[in-house]
């Protein structure tokens, strides 16, 4: 079938885009054909309490515009959250609550990066910031992180600095890789912001997601770092409800100020119910042990079931997601090649690495969605073995 011509006039950034490598791999399991490990999102449907609450406030509350920050009590149970868990000096002046994490993220790139401006960006990473980048008008700069430990080098970042740096995008926990950055490099990156005045806009969406046993660490309480940082969260990976779309980011109130203009023009404001939702279950410690422990279970299965089948797990102590080794599980393939041909002739969605390089260059390693029931992902490896077995 011929390619279609993009619509007259389109932006170049879109015009040449396709659809997400997400939506492409889920869109051909829903016909229930595939097993679908590719897409990070849980096959449960959410704590109960936490749709009772939605649905209470639904039909009790207003439906109406809700305050385009966020409804107050979300923001002070935002703000609660962070002091109890991190010890954030946080109140709701600093919490604007947004439509996903995503959201956040385009409005934190739009309000902070002007044309001409260059954003270091680290390889791999998720796929919005890149174009968000060029969108704004800006230019972002690559700095590799390499297999298996995907260490933040100061030396390397230092580097790519120039004096048209204004910002550097760190996702910590990191998906797709799992990885965690230490306190070291922690400490690396806020003395880099400080000495070279970067905006840290840190995407900490997995921080309820770690299985390390280490409390998570935000660059926002680094010395240097509070008047610097945007901070964002999501309450659809702490509590599993994807389909929610509840974000929020935290910063130094004038910096949350001007990214709430951003805000403002992209969604303006968000489902009420579903926040008056999410402040409830961010005050249930019970609940999010509760889907932790959850996550923590699939997680064992799937590293037990991959390594009985023979393949090779890189480490990743947080996320949902598990990477393997394609070469060290004797795989000739490059990642793309191998998705593409486990989810046609395997009938099992996988994610490539290289869809979150700039480049697409083959990476040698693929991601594997662990927060499914325990029989799903039992078919899935045993359907990749299958598959890996015939490649002869």
């Amino acid at each position: 079938m011929a390619t279609q011509s993009p619509a007259p006039h389109a932006h170049p950034v879109y015009a040449a885009m396709g659809e997400t490598i997400f939506e492409a791999m889920s869109a051909l399991c829903r016909d229930g054909s595939r097993v679908n490990l590719g897409q990070g999102f849980p096959d449960d449907n959410g704590p109960a309490e936490l749709r009772d609450a939605a649905a209470r406030a639904l039909a009790s509350r207003s439906n109406q515009y809700p305050p385009m920050a966020g409804v107050p009590e979300l923001r002070d149970a935002v703000a609660a959250f962070y002091r109890r868990t991190q010890g954030l000096d946080l109140t709701r002046d600093g919490v604007i609550v947004t439509s996903g994490a995503t959201e956040a993220l385009t409005a934190a790139i739009l309000s902070v990066v002007a044309p001409g401006d260059e954003v270091l960006v680290f390889a791999p990473s998720y796929d919005l910031y890149a174009p968000m980048v060029r969108r704004a008008g800006g230019t972002p700069v690559f700095v590799a992180l390499t297999p298996p430990a995907w260490r933040y080098d100061r030396a390397a970042i230092a580097a790519a600095i120039t004096p048209r740096t204004t910002a550097i995008i760190v996702n910590d926990p990191l998906n797709p890789t799992g990885s965690v950055a230490s306190a070291a490099e922690l400490a690396d990156l806020a003395a880099l912001c400080s000495d070279h005045d970067l905006v840290a806009i840190c995407d900490e969406v997995w921080e309820g997601v770690r299985f390390d046993g280490v409390p998570h660490r935000s660059l926002l309480s680094l010395p240097g770092m509070a008047e610097r940082t945007i901070k964002i969260g999501s309450a659809g990976k702490l509590f599993g409800l994807t389909g929610w779309k509840i974000g929020w980011l935290c910063a130094a109130p004038a910096m949350a100020r001007l990214v709430a203009r951003a805000h403002q023009f992209l969604t303006f404001t968000t489902m009420p119910a579903t926040q008056y939702a999410v402040a409830e279950g961010l005050a249930r410690d019970d609940v999010l042990a509760r889907q932790h422990a959850g996550w923590a279970r699939t997680r064992e299965a799937l590293l037990r079931l991959l390594a009985d089948a023979g393949f090779a797990v890189l480490p990743a102590p947080a996320t949902w997601f598990a990477c393997i080794d394609l070469a060290a599980s004797g795989i000739a393939l490059d990642d793309a090649e191998f998705s593409r041909r486990a989810v046609h002739e395997g009938g099992v969605a996988t994610i490539p690495l290289s869809a979150f390089v700039e480049d697409g260059a083959p990476t040698g390693v693929v991601r594997l969605c662990h927060c499914k029931d325990e029989a799903v992902l039992a078919e899935g490896v045993r359907r990749l073995a299958v598959f890996r077995d015939g490649l002869g």
